[in-house]
């Protein structure tokens, strides 16, 4: 199953980009003999500024088609880490050819996209910058894939 990270704004090189490609690079290694990955970023950016309709017309472009949308929104659902391991691992299984992580600007995602996820995940009730959001989700995309390959990088 192919992972992508649909984001808003252009994540320029720097700590937070280098983290992003080794933990992308590292799931995609761990997960290849599981069925999971590639995993990929793909960005989009409303240069015209107009607002949050704007970006879900341009994330909704993005996404790849089929694909189960996972909403990160600090309203979405706390999961721990072995829980989202068994929610991508689930859909894997169902057969789901990809799955898509949606990452919103500043204002969060619109809700008519928002309502169109499969599920909506949050990483606490504080607000965290999406560069920092993108790091967050590609590490735990990361961490599934050791969970499921029953690596020690997961310790409970």
């Amino acid at each position: 199953m192919k992972l992508t990270i649909c984001a808003v704004g252009r994540l320029r090189r720097g700590p937070e980009a280098d983290l992003i490609d080794d933990y992308l690079t590292r799931a995609g290694r761990t997960g290849r003999n599981l069925g999971l990955g590639p995993a990929s970023v793909t960005e989009v950016e409303d240069k015209k500024g107009g607002g949050m309709a704007a970006e879900a017309a341009l994330l909704g472009r993005a996404l790849p088609g089929g694909a189960r949308i996972i909403a990160l929104d600090e309203r979405g659902k706390l999961m721990t880490s072995p829980e989202f391991a068994t929610l991508l691992a689930g859909w894997r299984d169902e057969g789901v050819s990809e799955t898509a992580f949606v990452i919103g600007g500043a204002d969060g995602i619109d809700p008519a996209l928002r309502g169109r996820a499969n599920a909506t995940l949050s990483f606490g009730k504080m607000v965290w910058p999406h560069m920092l959001a993108r790091v967050m989700l590609a590490e735990q995309i990361y961490r599934a894939t050791t969970i499921l390959a029953g690596s020690p990088y997961h310790r409970e």
